[in-house]
């Protein structure tokens, strides 16, 4: 019986809603964790993930089975309810409506694997706002800032 081969790697941005940096160090790992289990019961791969206080990077290996929507809202929703439910924040925490999703080739892999890695000393040069526009621009995507997140200027 013939199966089905794909590889389709997917890097997923998005942040915290009104860019609150409510991602502190006693909940990164545990969110990062939690996050992992999400992708691996959807029967999704897991390649790199890095939280920031105000925004999340994660880069799966996509199972076709589900769409890079569903799985953008699957990861945001349960994520949220885990951490209200568990009192990780003195406030209710939300993620901002929307996502980025970018796609790479499998030579670009480690770079981005790297980049994801590297998330706090990237940002010690470069603002979360910037970094989003470099993506976009990057990737040739047309679009209104009024549309993106609410930036922290």
């Amino acid at each position: 019986m013939p199966n089905t081969y794909t590889q389709i790697l997917i890097q997923y941005v998005f942040a915290v809603k009104h860019r609150d940096a409510l991602i502190n160090a006693n909940l990164r790992e545990p969110l990062e964790k939690y996050i992992s289990g999400i992708i691996a019961k959807n029967d999704h791969k897991l390649l790199a993930i890095y939280c920031m206080p105000d925004h999340c990077h994660i880069l799966v290996g996509l199972n076709p089975a589900q769409s890079i929507s569903d799985l953008a809202r699957d990861v945001k929703s349960s994520s949220t309810k885990w951490i209200n439910e568990n009192k990780y924040t003195t406030s209710k925490f939300n993620w901002q409506e929307g996502y980025g999703a970018f796609s790479y080739a499998k030579s670009q892999l480690d770079t981005v694997v790297n980049y994801i890695l590297n998330q706090r000393e990237h940002h010690r040069k470069k603002t979360f706002k910037q970094e989003y526009h470099d993506f976009l621009t990057k990737f040739n995507i047309q679009f209104d800032d009024q549309y993106l997140f609410n930036w922290l200027d």
